[in-house]
Formats: C-alpha cells, sequence, structure tokens
C-alpha cells in the first residue's frame, strides 16, 4: 500500500509539478480574469492595479530574503558543522538516525527555517557517512522537520503583523507574538509534531532489501576557503577582530531592544541570525563565501515576490478580496473559520510557496472575514501560516536547498513526504480548531 502511494506521488510530482515561477504566472493570470469576469473590470484597468502593485513591496522581498541567507549562513559555520558531526555519532542503527535527523532538522527549523534546511541537509550527509540508513528516507526526514519553521521563532506572518510598518497595519494592527507564536494552540501543536513526525518517519523505514544507500566517499565536503594572507587586502578579508566587532555591536543592539520591552519581530530575529552568522564564521572571506552559496537559494524569491505584489493589487483594488471574503463567510463561523483558512492556505501554497508571499495574496481575504465573524485574528493569521508549511511537504520549492546539498532529486523523496502531509493535515486541523 506504501509503496503504491510512492510510487503515484512521484509520477503525480514529476508530470504536473512545474517550477514555483511558473505557478507565480499561472496564479497572476487567474487573478487578471477573474478581475475581469466577476468583478467586470476592463483589461486596462487590471493591468493597470496588477503595475501599480508590481513593486510595493521590495522591502518586504528583502526581509524574506535575509531570513533564508542568514539562516543559511550560520547554518555552515564551522562551529555548527562540528556540533552535528558530533551528534551524529551518537546515532548507531539507521532507525536512531531516522529519528535524530527528524528531531535536530525540526528543532532547527524552528529557530529559523533558513538555518533549518541547511542544517537538516547537513546532518543527514554526516549521519550517512556514519550510518547505514535508506538516503532517501533520510534526507526527507530532514525535509519533514520544515513543518515546524512558520510556527517558530522564524515564521514570516507572526513575525510581519508583529513589526511596526508592515503593509496591512491600517487594517489589522500589530499582533504580539505572545498571540501567535507563544500562544498555547500553537506551542500544543509543535509538541504533538515534535513527537508523531519523527516516529512516522521511524515507521516507514524500509528493509535493507528495498533501501538505497549512498557511498560515504561522494558525501565528502568542500575544501574550507584558504585564509592565506599575501596584500593588505588579504588580511583585511581574514581579519578576526572586523567580524568580531560587527557581531557583537549586532548582539549588543539586540539585547538593548529586548530589554527595553520590544518585542520580537522579523527584523531583530534576521539581525540575531546574521550577527551570529558573521560572528561564527570569524573572517569576512569565510562569511561571503558562504553567502555566494546561500544567494542561490534565494534567487525565487528575487524573482517572485513582485508578482505576488502585483496579485495583491489586482485583488485588493477590483474587489475579488470583498468578493472572496463573502464566500468565506458563508461557509465559516467564528469557530470553523480557521480550519477554513487552513484548508485554503494549503491550496494557494501549491502556487505561491512563500509564507510572506502568501500573506501578501492571502491577507486582503481574511482580514474582512475576520471581521465580519468576530473571529480570532492571531488564530487566523497563524491558520494561514500553518496552511503555508503543511503543503511545502507536496511542493518542493523549498525542498529544493536540502536537495542540491544532498545530491537528490525532488521524486526521490515525495513519496514520504505525502505520508507526513496526510499525517501533519489531521494534527494541524484538530489543533485549530478544537485547542
Amino acid at each position: 500500500m506504501f509503496k503504491g502511494l510512492t510510487q503515484f506521488s512521484v509520477r503525480l510530482v514529476e508530470r504536473y509539478l512545474p517550477d514555483s515561477y511558473v505557478f507565480v504566472l499561472i496564479l497572476s493570470l487567474i487573478a487578471f480574469v477573474c478581475a475581469v469576469v466577476i468583478e467586470g473590470r476592463s483589461p486596462l484597468t487590471v493591468v493597470r492595479y496588477w503595475g501599480d502593485g508590481f513593486w510595493g513591496l521590495l522591502g518586504f522581498a528583502m526581509q524574506m530574503l535575509l531570513v533564508l541567507i542568514s539562516g543559511f549562513m550560520l547554518a555552515q559555520s564551522p562551529p555548527v558543522k562540528r556540533l552535528l558531526r558530533r551528534l551524529a555519532g551518537l546515532a548507531t542503527t539507521p532507525g536512531s538516525a531516522i529519528l535524530w535527523v527528524s528531531f535536530v532538522s525540526f528543532l532547527a527549523s524552528w529557530l529559523n527555517w533558513g538555518f533549518g534546511l541547511v542544517v537538516g541537509a547537513l546532518f543527514a550527509k554526516e549521519l550517512a557517512r556514519q550510518v547505514r540508513v535508506d538516503y532517501r528516507l533520510l534526507v526527507a526526514s530532514a525535509y519533514t522537520g520544515f513543518v515546524a519553521w512558520h510556527g517558530g521563532l522564524s515564521g514570516s506572518i507572526p513575525l510581519t503583523i508583529a513589526t511596526p510598518g508592515h503593509f496591512a497595519e491600517e487594517q489589522m494592527g500589530l499582533v504580539s507574538t505572545s498571540d501567535t507564536l507563544f500562544a498555547f494552540f500553537n506551542l500544543a501543536l509543535l509538541l504533538a509534531m515534535l513527537i508523531v513526525i519523527p516516529l512516522v518517519n521511524r515507521l516507514m523505514l524500509p528493509d535493507a532489501r528495498h533501501s538505497v544507500y549512498v557511498d560515504p566517499a561522494l558525501l565528502k565536503d568542500d575544501p574550507a576557503p584558504s585564509d592565506a594572507s599575501h596584500s593588505p587586502a588579504d588580511r583585511l578579508e581574514n581579519s578576526v577582530w572586523l567580524s568580531t566587532l560587527a557581531g557583537l555591536a549586532g548582539l549588543v543592539y539586540i539585547g538593548d531592544q529586548l530589554l527595553s520591552g520590544r518585542g520580537l519581530n522579523l527584523n531583530l530575529v534576521i539581525f540575531l541570525f546574521l550577527s551570529l552568522a558573521i560572528l561564527l564564521h570569524r573572517t569576512p572571506r569565510r562569511l561571503l563565501v558562504s553567502l555566494n552559496e546561500a544567494i542561490k537559494g534565494g534567487a525565487g524569491i528575487v524573482i517572485q515576490f513582485p508578482f505576488y505584489a502585483g496579485i495583491m493589487g489586482i485583488i485588493s483594488h477590483s474587489g475579488l478580496a470583498e468578493t472572496l471574503a463573502q464566500l468565506f463567510i458563508g461557509i465559516s463561523t467564528a469557530e470553523t473559520l480557521p480550519f477554513w483558512t487552513f484548508i485554503s492556505a494549503g491550496i494557494i501554497n501549491l502556487f505561491v510557496p512563500s509564507g510572506g508571499g502568501q500573506w501578501v495574496v492571502q491577507a486582503p481575504v481574511m482580514l474582512p472575514a475576520v471581521e465580519a465573524l468576530g473571529a480570532d485574528l492571531a488564530r487566523i493569521a497563524m491558520a494561514v501560516a500553518w496552511g503555508d508549511v503543511w503543503t511545502n511537504l507536496l511542493q518542493p520549492f523549498w525542498a529544493l536547498p536540502v536537495l542540491a546539498i544532498a545530491g537528490l532529486r525532488a521524486k526521490d523523496i515525495m513519496g514520504f513526504c505525502l505520508v507526513q502531509l496526510f499525517v501533519t493535515g489531521v494534527i494541524i486541523s484538530l489543533g485549530l480548531t478544537f485547542l
């Protein structure tokens, strides 16, 4: 039964799942047609809505890019790699390796989603060097830990709505992270999945006859950049004191902000991980080598976020936001709106594989519904967040950095991820509705 389900999901993904950039073009076209047909706007008017909104989120796009890059660079720092090597030594059996990588990637993703993606992939490679275990499931288990990120400290939506000046502040104000990230229902969801996800991954471990192994010799790390200094410029690029001063200054500023009573927000989280990455890489040259690698994983953010902003312009100004909001109002109550929001967010995530981008598209629809039904605004925002991260198990956009590091393709892990899609979907639905 599981083998058939795996093969079906692989065939489905290979045949019908194009690049996420193609998806954003399709979604732009859908929004355009709906505005013309449903709202009766002229094509030229809709194009104006789209063009006027296209460059409206450049600052927000830069924040999303920096979340990924700062976490990526921190995960590639020498101290983090040494820690992963020591942790890998604690795994002595295939089953313990699967449990370890699931647990570590989950906690790392809770801290920062870019950090979690890279730590999971690096830890999977380190475990494969030391334990003979199915490499596909090992990497898939590393990626399933990514489910934690939008309920964690780098969650784009909860941090965005807690940051002064966010794009929807006039409609909804600021929402503290104590009502989203640190609310009881969110912490309970995280705890439940921290227990269930590793266990389900362990149960999926195939026997030796059906396992796929990798030669440890193929998993060697690239050599570290040279610290040789032949000129004044080289000495500056290899300067430890420059990095130390910059990193410590960042940490001092963050501590001052928190001690002054200011809550956690998106900018502070980015600043924290960037400061730690600067300190742990020790020299500017090592940091920049890591940056060059990290920036490759952010290419999709750069090209896609302007299109998300254009879609938001169409939805917000054409009247589609009000129409869609009325649809949700018609099928929901204040108690069931979180569930329907979660399901809709999971579907939209297949087209908009970015938490920040998804909030841009969905906020104009959900905020009027929240107001009309008197629903819990913080819970609805987290329902969008959980819906976004849930179907990342089916949408392989964010798996690309993991797969690139591990040397696999999406079809190698997608069957395992599909099983977790059903399991986590049930947990999140129940938690948002009843907790």
